[in-house]
């Protein structure tokens, strides 16, 4: 007798490989198919590896001149080709029909903009608007100098730094002789006029000082409750009194935010590990809460590899009811 698990993963299994099959009929090699379903929209989200069209997660997104293409809250009306408008590293979300890899929209929000304050050298980590940022990249590390202004796109670790897959130098402010930065996080000790800001969800790991007056939430919808996530605009280009000014915040989606019912592929970091309770199937990759049951499948390792803090790794499953139920789980 088949089990129900083994059912539910062949009802998956078969139109994946039918899909990648014609896939590779029609010249697109190396593809899987995105996500499961019929109808609505799929998000995934992680590095972009390659182009032609777009590639992540070891998938080829195609785009077309239909494809929306967001940069830090703008859309490129440019023309542009999918090469010269993103670049291999940054973290972008792809909503996509989730019966094909045809991609409807394309995004990229940096984690952050500012100007270096000090550089570590001993383990690559440069300090930026308060927060650690790691450059495995000893070249790209070493050719970055204190004061310069950097953007920076990468996953966020258990200890709340973060592991930058895309760093970019910034030309000089222009005139008027103040430039604007930002930082991206989940709020938290939210008071009056302050809170700390940081990459977890939780508020645990590192976070940055923020104080803010009326002008710079006059825009804002709702309160600046725990647990939100926003962007924070400044000009300060150090610390002052300990904390960074906000002179403007703005209330975002996190890319571990999803609808409910929406199939979902997500790479990141393990950055709260399985305890290994066999009541409790579930782990997080940057807050989120990932669960899985007696039919998931892993890749490249076993259910075990998931008590391994920082570990990269990419799931695949549906959210439900604030929790991504992950079909697979593969590690990198």
């Amino acid at each position: 007798m088949i089990s129900a698990g083994r059912i539910r993963r062949l009802r998956i299994r078969i139109p994946l490989l039918l899909l990648t099959f014609l896939s590779l009929s029609c010249g697109i090699g190396g593809s899987d198919f995105a996500g499961g379903g019929t109808g609505g929209t799929g998000i995934s989200t992680g590095s972009i590896s390659g182009f032609g069209s777009v590639v992540m997660n070891g998938v080829h997104y195609r785009t077309d001149n239909n494809t929306k293409k967001m940069l830090n809250g703008n859309e490129d009306k440019s023309g542009r080709t999918d090469n010269v408008v993103f670049a291999v590293g940054m973290i972008v979300t792809v909503r996509h029909g989730t019966g094909d890899n045809n991609a409807l929209e394309i995004e990229y929000r940096r984690n952050l903009m500012g100007p270096v304050a000090k550089k570590n050298p001993a383990d690559n980590v440069l300090e930026i608007l308060g927060l650690s940022v790691v450059v495995d990249d000893a070249a790209n590390f070493a050719s970055i100098k204190p004061g310069d202004i950097v953007e920076v796109s990468g996953f966020a670790d258990n200890a709340g730094w973060i592991r930058a897959a895309y760093i970019f130098s910034v030309p000089p402010p222009m005139p008027p002789p103040f430039q604007e930065f930002d930082v991206k996080g989940f709020v938290s000790g939210s008071y009056s006029t302050g809170f700390r800001l940081g990459p977890l969800p939780d508020g645990s790991g590192m976070t940055v000082a923020v104080s803010y007056d009326a002008a710079a939430i006059a825009g804002l919808s709702g309160g600046l409750d725990n647990g939100i996530f926003v962007q924070v605009t400044t000009t300060d280009t150090a610390f002052v009194a300990g904390s960074i000014t906000a002179t403007r915040i703005e209330r975002l989606a996190s890319r571990t935010e999803f609808p409910d019912g929406t199939p979902v592929d997500l790479e990141g970091l393990v950055t709260a590990p399985w305890s290994g309770s066999a009541n409790d199937l579930s782990f997080g990759v940057e807050g989120k809460r990932v669960q899985w049951d007696a039919g998931t499948e892993f890749d490249g390792g076993t259910r075990n590899d998931t008590r391994q803090t920082n570990r990269r790794i990419q799931v695949q499953g549906t959210e439900t009811g604030g929790v991504l139920s992950a079909v697979n789980i593969i590690f990198r």
